[in-house]
């Protein structure tokens, strides 16, 4: 639903509710009512090599700033998404819906401590995004958050750390009731990783490999990926040959209700085809996949 479109009976403020489900699909978030008991994990090891050849080129001398593989991954995943649309899809209340936009989630370290506080950014892509619009993004809301101290999210979790037990567990029922119905305002959804597309987790950025992280039942987040430390391994080639290649792991937890095994298979596939050829992300996400058609599981 767009902002030009008329908001229809059932529709929530951040999606549009999908009525022609088919029954396979329909019962699901009543045999399986909660996000956290239908989530599926999925482990790939990506062949980055071309990305990493692409960053060493783009970030030569003369470069405005540093691109990172952390901002080529965040804008393929942005990519993958608008392409595949049911991966936008949540099931709230019951209900399934069609988010109204693509929002990207990282939880940002103030600093590099072991006792340092963290804080979340939210970022949303539009089918005009491009790598150059992700990479400042990203460094310019992180770098105000490490200078500011956060965000309005982050001073409302402060406030609420501070209410006595009883008065904070009557604040999360009305949070999940008004989140049940899709009434939980827009000031506090905008800056909850809860509520975005995707959350990523760049833990090879502290020189960890990829892991698991669980849903959460409260909100619509329904796919979460951790990336790992970017490695070399020795792959076989096409033709059998052994040859050492860049490879990053990434950790994916999705809402298997959203939609079924192989379209994931295959978003994950495009996934590998956008990273294969990252210079195609200069330009807007909404172009068309390179080799797109030619994508089979067969």
């Amino acid at each position: 639903m767009t902002n030009n479109q008329k908001k229809k009976r059932g529709d929530r403020r951040d999606g549009v509710w999908i009525k022609d489900i088919d029954g396979f699909h329909a019962i699901m978030p009543h045999l399986m009512p909660n996000r956290c008991d239908s989530e599926v994990y999925i482990e790939e090891r990506l062949d980055v090599t071309n990305m990493m050849r692409y960053l060493e080129e783009k970030n030569g001398p003369g470069a405005a700033h540093k691109t990172t593989p952390f901002h080529v991954f965040t804008t393929a995943v942005a990519k993958t998404v608008y392409h595949r649309p049911l991966l936008n899809r949540f099931i709230n209340g019951k209900r399934f819906y069609m988010r109204n936009k693509i929002t990207l989630a990282f939880v940002v370290k103030r600093r590099f401590q072991d006792n340092a506080e963290e804080a979340l950014l939210i970022t949303e892509v539009t089918g005009d995004t491009t790598l150059e619009d992700m990479s400042r993004k990203i460094l310019g809301e992180s770098k105000q958050i490490r200078k500011e101290g956060g965000n309005d999210m982050n001073d409302l979790l402060d406030n609420l750390a501070k209410l006595p037990r009883p008065v904070m567990r009557f604040v999360m029922f009305m949070f999940r009731f008004l989140d049940f119905h899709g009434w939980m305002p827009e000031s506090i959804c905008r800056d909850d990783s809860n509520y975005a597309t995707v959350l990523l987790s760049n833990l090879g950025s502290i020189k960890c490999n990829a892991a698991y992280h669980h849903l959460n039942n409260y909100g619509t987040n329904s796919i979460v990926i951790t990336i790992g430390q970017i490695h070399k391994e020795t792959i076989l080639d096409e033709n059998g040959t052994p040859e050492v290649r860049d490879v990053m792991s990434i950790g994916a937890a999705i809402d298997e209700r959203i939609a079924d095994g192989f379209y994931f298979a295959r978003s994950i596939r495009l996934l590998e085809e956008i990273l294969a050829h990252p210079e195609d992300l200069e330009r807007p996400i909404k172009e068309e996949i390179r080799n797109d058609s030619k994508n089979t599981l067969a």
